[in-house]
Protein backbone atom coordinates (compact mmCIF):
# COMPACT_ATOMS: atom_id res chain seq x y z
CA UNK A 1 0.00 0.00 0.00
CA UNK A 2 2.55 2.65 1.05
CA UNK A 3 4.88 1.45 -2.03
CA UNK A 4 2.68 2.89 -4.71
CA UNK A 5 2.47 6.25 -2.75
CA UNK A 6 5.58 6.87 -2.24
CA UNK A 7 6.45 5.75 -5.98
CA UNK A 8 3.92 8.85 -7.03
CA UNK A 9 5.54 10.90 -3.79
CA UNK A 10 8.87 10.72 -5.31
CA UNK A 11 7.55 11.13 -9.09
CA UNK A 12 5.62 14.39 -8.28
CA UNK A 13 9.05 15.60 -6.50
CA UNK A 14 11.00 15.30 -9.51
CA UNK A 15 8.76 16.88 -11.55
CA UNK A 16 8.61 19.78 -9.33
CA UNK A 17 12.16 20.13 -9.24
CA UNK A 18 11.88 19.75 -12.49
CA UNK A 19 10.17 22.64 -13.26
CA UNK A 20 11.68 24.85 -11.01
CA UNK A 21 14.91 24.48 -11.98
CA UNK A 22 13.81 25.11 -16.05
CA UNK A 23 11.58 28.05 -14.75
CA UNK A 24 14.57 30.59 -14.46
CA UNK A 25 16.39 29.41 -17.55
CA UNK A 26 13.21 32.02 -19.49
CA UNK A 27 14.94 35.48 -20.28
CA UNK A 28 11.73 38.07 -20.57
CA UNK A 29 10.91 39.95 -23.82
CA UNK A 30 13.28 42.62 -24.32
CA UNK A 31 9.91 44.80 -25.16
CA UNK A 32 8.20 43.76 -22.11
CA UNK A 33 11.05 45.43 -19.90
CA UNK A 34 9.49 48.92 -18.47
CA UNK A 35 11.80 51.74 -19.17
CA UNK A 36 13.32 53.86 -16.06
CA UNK A 37 11.87 56.90 -14.85
CA UNK A 38 14.76 59.34 -15.03
CA UNK A 39 12.74 62.52 -14.64
CA UNK A 40 13.97 64.46 -11.82
CA UNK A 41 11.83 64.46 -8.61
CA UNK A 42 9.85 67.93 -7.00
CA UNK A 43 12.42 67.41 -4.30
CA UNK A 44 15.23 67.61 -6.33
CA UNK A 45 14.36 70.30 -8.35
CA UNK A 46 13.55 72.32 -5.44
CA UNK A 47 16.91 71.70 -3.68
CA UNK A 48 18.55 72.77 -7.14
CA UNK A 49 16.57 75.87 -7.59
CA UNK A 50 16.68 77.23 -4.02
CA UNK A 51 19.91 75.69 -2.50
CA UNK A 52 22.04 74.79 -5.38
CA UNK A 53 21.71 76.87 -7.95
CA UNK A 54 22.46 80.27 -5.58
CA UNK A 55 25.74 78.60 -4.31
CA UNK A 56 26.86 77.82 -7.87
CA UNK A 57 26.23 81.74 -8.95
CA UNK A 58 28.29 82.22 -5.87
CA UNK A 59 31.18 79.92 -6.69
CA UNK A 60 30.97 81.50 -10.29
CA UNK A 61 31.56 84.92 -9.45
CA UNK A 62 34.20 83.90 -6.93
CA UNK A 63 36.13 82.08 -9.48
CA UNK A 64 35.67 84.92 -11.84
CA UNK A 65 36.93 87.11 -9.54
CA UNK A 66 40.11 84.52 -8.29
CA UNK A 67 40.79 84.39 -12.62
CA UNK A 68 41.00 88.27 -12.51
CA UNK A 69 43.20 88.50 -10.22
CA UNK A 70 45.48 85.42 -11.13
CA UNK A 71 45.44 86.74 -15.05
CA UNK A 72 48.98 88.33 -14.58
CA UNK A 73 50.36 85.43 -13.50
CA UNK A 74 48.68 83.43 -16.22
CA UNK A 75 50.06 86.07 -18.33
CA UNK A 76 53.90 84.97 -17.64
CA UNK A 77 52.80 81.30 -18.20
CA UNK A 78 50.93 81.94 -21.05
CA UNK A 79 48.46 79.74 -19.86
CA UNK A 80 44.93 80.84 -19.82
CA UNK A 81 42.89 78.32 -20.89
CA UNK A 82 43.05 75.68 -17.98
CA UNK A 83 42.32 78.59 -14.98
CA UNK A 84 39.52 79.87 -17.54
CA UNK A 85 38.01 76.44 -18.02
CA UNK A 86 38.55 75.74 -14.61
CA UNK A 87 37.33 79.10 -12.53
CA UNK A 88 34.87 80.75 -14.93
CA UNK A 89 33.31 78.05 -17.62
CA UNK A 90 32.50 75.27 -15.87
CA UNK A 91 31.03 76.90 -12.98
CA UNK A 92 28.75 79.06 -15.40
CA UNK A 93 28.10 75.77 -17.31
CA UNK A 94 26.60 73.87 -13.68
CA UNK A 95 24.45 77.48 -13.05
CA UNK A 96 23.46 78.29 -16.22
CA UNK A 97 23.04 75.51 -18.79
CA UNK A 98 21.54 72.22 -16.89
CA UNK A 99 18.30 71.26 -16.53
CA UNK A 100 16.44 72.19 -13.26
CA UNK A 101 16.62 69.00 -11.06
CA UNK A 102 19.52 67.39 -12.84
CA UNK A 103 22.22 67.08 -9.86
CA UNK A 104 24.73 64.79 -12.08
Amino acid sequence: MRRPFRFIAHAVAVAALAVCAAAPAAEPEPATMPEPDNAPTAESMSLDLFLIRPVSLVATVLGTAVFIVSTPFCLLAWNFEDPARRLVIEPAKYTFARDLGDLD
